[in-house]
């Protein structure tokens, strides 16, 4: 019984972000912007962050699709914000780590790493969703490191 109605707590939650996601919306003045798609649901992300003193100061996310992915994006943008990149990489790590049950860690781990995304952790048991859960963290992933090989190359052609 009780476990039933941890899981109920947590569908409540996945569905409060999906019906109110925080940080929905258009960041003006971002730094960075990124589109991704996921081909299989129909997802489509634009995730737009700022950079200050080496942290994330400020995110958004637009775009359209399932709870899931509308969900974890909300979770997500709470999550990194504040965060320097190789903070966020661990969590990108841990994130995909738990959704697709590669490994068993310590208690409390994801929960720990994570915050409150890892509510999502049952994704695991429903394949189909991982692309889902998945795409938000890629994105911010893929922003962070994007500039980080811009810069490299401005670097090697100076």
């Amino acid at each position: 019984m009780a476990l039933s109605r941890l899981d109920n707590l947590y569908r409540q939650m996945i569905l409060e972000h999906a019906d109110h996601p925080h940080h929905h919306g258009t960041l003006e003045g971002s730094d960075r912007q990124l589109e991704l798609r996921n081909p299989t649901c129909g997802d489509v992300l634009i995730l737009q962050l700022r950079m200050k003193d080496g942290r994330i100061s400020d995110i958004a996310f637009s775009g359209e699709g399932c709870t899931i992915s509308q969900a974890s994006a909300s979770m997500m943008t709470d999550e990194v914000i504040s965060r320097t990149p190789e903070e966020v990489e661990k969590m990108v790590m841990a994130f995909s780590d738990m959704v697709t049950g590669k490994e068993e860690p310590e208690e409390d781990y994801y929960d720990d790493v994570l915050g409150d995304a890892s509510v999502l952790e049952g994704v695991a048991q429903f394949p189909a969703r991982i692309k889902c859960a998945t795409l938000a963290w890629k994105a911010v992933y893929q922003a962070l490191h994007e500039e980080d090989e811009e810069e490299s190359n401005d670097r090697g052609n100076a």
